[in-house]
């Protein structure tokens, strides 16, 4: 499921915004930043962390990379709550799919995406 908001995350940030992007494409780069982010951090600090900390965690982080997207990209003509909200949902949906048949997400439980 990542792999696509990766080809997403890299859509948006590598293209030189000649075209518009779909709120999806959008949603789905927020939402792998906001997994990168994340699981960077948790790597980092080698802590384990309840799944649903884990969810809040991703949600703000989601939300808050659907903002910069907007304020950098200039993504004035999409419908920002709904990005925000899609993107909360992809990396809520990715983190179960991931990593939710563990009792809690351990740095060492699973690769990075």
């Amino acid at each position: 499921m990542f792999d696509i908001f990766k080809d997403n995350h890299d859509q948006v940030n590598n293209d030189q915004h000649e075209g518009k992007f779909s709120h999806e494409v959008v949603a789905g780069a927020a939402s792998f930043a906001a997994m990168k982010v994340f699981e960077d951090r948790q790597r980092k600090e080698g802590k384990t962390v309840n799944h649903a900390f884990a969810k809040e965690a991703l949600a703000a982080f989601a939300g808050g990379e659907a903002d910069k997207l907007f304020e950098t990209k200039g993504l004035d003509y999409l419908d920002r709550d709904k990005v925000k909200q899609d993107a909360i949902n992809n990396v809520q949906r990715g983190y179960d799919e991931h990593y939710g048949q563990q009792d809690q997400w351990t740095p060492d439980s699973r690769p990075p995406f």
